[in-house]
Parts: structure tokens; sequence; C-alpha cells
């Protein structure tokens, strides 16, 4: 009979969010419903945790929930109404989830990095940029037939219409390569309007694959308007990332060879940068999508985000401040005394990471990489020579050490796409390649979880209500 009783009363509270939400509510509300019921019995839950807020002498209690890791956070979703319009107040949200998500679990302070529950480290080791997409996208490593068919979808939808060449053309060759790769990913939209159907798992998946397939072609268009080289559409006898290299990298006059050296590394580096949690190119993804604009339209928005200095230009700001260490003589114990001087401006880029206060689990995995890269090139440039002063001295400094200001992913990515050729300002285009997929499975994340449009809130503090004054009067 109680369980009977019980049944009914779950059937009752899902009824409840069907009338209120429809038949595509948010799982994450029913979730937090049952979880009320059985928070002493479940400990997943956790709902029995409350956090007081105490404000001008009235009390309010708000949910704790507890992610799969331990992590908790207040659920404050009823602060405003509860409370007579209280709201926070949080820039940059360093304190604040924008959602709950099941792609990435990043732990700063331990140097963890995991894609859907697998290590960063096991990833990089034993598998390939492709699988990694397909993990992060669709949440389980693909079996072999998923994968080819996965890559046969893609090489089907590569074919890029010939009128975007139109739109390349229109851009001078100074052009920053991320403007002209944010401006034709928006493009793409005009050459598939339909709009898509985030309940449809077939719209979906077609929406994937065509811009799997697409993106590494602008990319590689991007990088060839640079240069003033012909386009090139690849070869699809090759995989994922030997097609980009070719794209890249051949010359219309010669046989294009892959260096498996240089292509390992490449796969390497896409997987570090894969996905990073709620970061800002990232929350930019969800919080355009969240209005329900299409993916290409998410996905150039979240191309510009990257864009900026403090977030993907980060490995192109190294290679900056390389180019200006040496035009000053090259003198890295110089400059590593500048960066520990408080009174100097100089900052050392590439060195320590605003997540992680211990290590970047990434830098370890590609700095074996990026060793691997210049002794097969044998590349002999200054550049690289100061970088691996820096990297040297601050390994060895108990100024650095103690400070755990290790040189990060932004640090040897830049070293790694300087041998390989590629111009300084391609970097952060690199970055947003390695990025792609991260971006879509955040999306299709946001729209399948029906997740609300993104509105924060801001404490206004302009004038007060004031009448007009002519201008005669003014």
């Amino acid at each position: 009979m109680a369980f009977q009783v019980l049944n009914y009363t779950i059937r009752l509270l899902k009824l409840n969010i069907l009338l209120k939400y429809g038949t595509s509510y948010p799982k994450i509300y029913e979730n937090q419903w049952l979880c009320s019921i059985f928070a002493n019995k479940n400990p997943k839950c956790n709902m029995a945790d409350k956090a007081t807020l105490e404000f001008e002498g009235k009390k309010y209690e708000f949910p704790v929930i507890t992610g799969s890791e331990g992590e908790k956070a207040i659920d404050i979703k009823t602060l405003r109404s509860a409370t007579g319009g209280l709201t926070t107040i949080d820039p940059g949200y360093k304190n604040t989830g924008s959602c709950t998500s099941a792609v990435t679990f990043l732990n700063g302070e331990e140097g963890v990095l995991r894609y859907r529950g697998y290590s960063i480290e096991e990833l990089a080791d034993k598998a390939d940029f492709l699988e990694v997409a397909y993990l992060l996208i669709f949440g389980e490593l693909p079996t072999e037939a998923e994968l080819n068919k996965f890559h046969s979808d893609i090489k089907t939808k590569s074919h890029v219409d010939e009128d975007i060449k139109k739109i390349l053309d229109g851009f001078p060759k100074s052009a920053h390569p991320m403007g002209v790769l944010s401006s034709l990913t928006s493009a793409l939209i005009a050459f598939n309007p339909a709009s898509v159907n985030a309940d449809s798992k077939e719209d979906m998946y077609n929406a994937i694959v065509n811009i799997m397939g697409k993106f590494p072609v602008l990319v590689a268009w991007a990088l060839r308007k640079r240069t003033g080289q012909p386009l090139d559409y690849g070869d699809d006898s090759l995989g994922y990332v030997d097609n980009i290299l070719k794209m890249m990298f051949k010359r219309p006059n010669s046989e294009y060879k892959i260096d498996p050296v240089v292509s390992n590394a490449l796969d390497k580096l896409l997987i570090l940068h894969a996905d990073h949690e709620q970061n800002c190119s990232t929350s930019t993804v969800r919080m355009v999508g969240s209005s329900h604009a299409g993916l290409f339209a998410s996905l150039s928005a979240g191309i510009s985000a990257l864009w900026g200095p403090l977030h993907g230009g980060a490995n192109q700001a190294v290679l900056e401040m390389l180019e200006a260490i040496k035009e000053d003589g090259g003198d890295t114990k110089k400059y590593m005394a500048k960066a520990k001087d408080k009174n100097d401006p100089f900052r050392l880029m590439g060195f320590g990471h605003r997540v992680y206060k211990n290590f970047d689990p990434r830098a370890k995995i590609i700095k074996v990489a990026a060793d691997d890269v210049l002794e097969k090139l044998g590349v002999e440039d200054p550049i690289l020579e100061i970088a691996k002063g820096l990297e040297k001295e601050a390994l060895n400094d108990p100024y650095f050490v103690d400070r755990k200001l290790y040189p990060n992913v932004d640090f040897y990515s830049g070293i790694i796409y300087r041998a390989m050729g590629i111009p300084v300002e391609m970097f952060t285009v690199m970055f947003a390649l390695g990025r792609l997929p991260g971006w879509i499975a955040q999306w299709k994340e946001m729209r399948e979880n029906k997740e609300p449009i993104g509105r924060p809130r801001q404490v206004y503090t302009g004038e007060k209500h004031r009448a007009f004054k002519e201008v005669s009067n003014r």
C-alpha cells in the first residue's frame, strides 16, 4: 500500500512538471523534484542539504545540489521570487554555475581534466581526435563501426559551396584569420538555411557531421588565403587529422607527405583543446544557442569569444612575447628577473593558469610532443631557443616552482605551431579547430536539456529618474 501511494505521488509530480514544461521539460527539474522525496535515502541526490540565507531579519533556505564528483552548488533559481527581488552579483561568473553538464569535469586544484569520465592523459595516449570528438558529442567512445560511419559521413559533408570562395575572396590577405573563420562559419547559414530540429536525432546528427566536415576546410582556406596559396579540398583517403595537414600545407607543384611525428603532435593538441568546461567561448556558444540560434551561428559567436588574448589568443601572446625578447637581445635571465619584479609591468606569458592551481595536466602531455617535433624537424629558430631557455629556467627556479608557475599548454602549443610553420596569427584558429567538438557537445547538451534562454541580471548604478531638459536649457 505504501509503495502504491509513493508511486502515485511520483506520477502526480511528473504530471505537474509536464503541465508546466510540456513533453520536452528539462530532465534536471524532474530529478530535483524526485530527489526532494528521496533525499535521506539516496546520497546522490543530497537535496536534504540546504543553505540558509539571512537578510533583513528573515531567513531563506535554498537546496544544495551535488555533482557526480562531489562538487556542491547552492540552487538559487528561486532567490528573487522568494526574497522579493534580491539577486546576486558575480562579475566574470567565477562563483556561478550557469548549468549542469555531463561533458567535462575539471578540478583545477588537483590538476584533473576528464572528458565524459575519461582522463585526458589516457585519451591523449590511446585515442585519436575523431574518437574523442565522438565521445564528447555523443557521450560514449565509438565502436569501430560507429567511428567508421562517423568519419565517412563527415567526408561526405566536407564539400564547401563554391560561392563561399567568393566571400573569402572579399577579404584582404591582411585580414586576421580568426575574423575570416568566424565570418565564413556564419556564412554557412546562408547555404544551410533550414533550422536544426533539436528533437530530431537525424537532424542533429546531420548538422554535426556537416560542420565537422566543413570546418577543417575553412581553417585550411583561412591559412592559404593568408599565405597566398591556392585553396585545397583535401583527400578523402586520408585520416581526419592527416587530411587537415594536407589541406593546410600541400604546395601546388609537389606531393605532400604526412610526417607521423607532426601528425601525432597535432592530433594530441586537438585532443587537449577539445573541451575545457564552461569557459568564455563555451559559455558564449551555450548562451547564444539558448535563444535557439542555430549551431553555425552559435559556433561563430564562440569563435569570436575565443579570439580574445585572455582566452584563445594566449598561445599567440606567447610567441609575441618571445619575439619581443628576441628583439631586445634574447636575454632570458633578464626577463625572468623582470617577471619576478612586482613593480615591473612585464608579464611572462604561457606560465601558470587561471584555473589550474597545481599544474596543467595537458602541458605535461604536450611537452613530450613538442620535444619530439623539435627533434624530428630539426628547426633552427632563435625564437624556439628562447622558449627552451625560459622553460629550463622556470622549471628550476624556486620562485616559479614554489608558486607552481609551470609552462602551460599555450606555451607548448605555440612552440609546436611555430616549428610546423604555422603563422602566429593562425594559432587561435588551430585552437578553434580543436575546440569544435567541445562546442558542439555543449550546444547539443544545452538544446537537448531544454535549458531556458540565458538572461543575466544586473545591479543598476546609473542616474535615478530625472526630467528631460530642452536643448536650450542644458
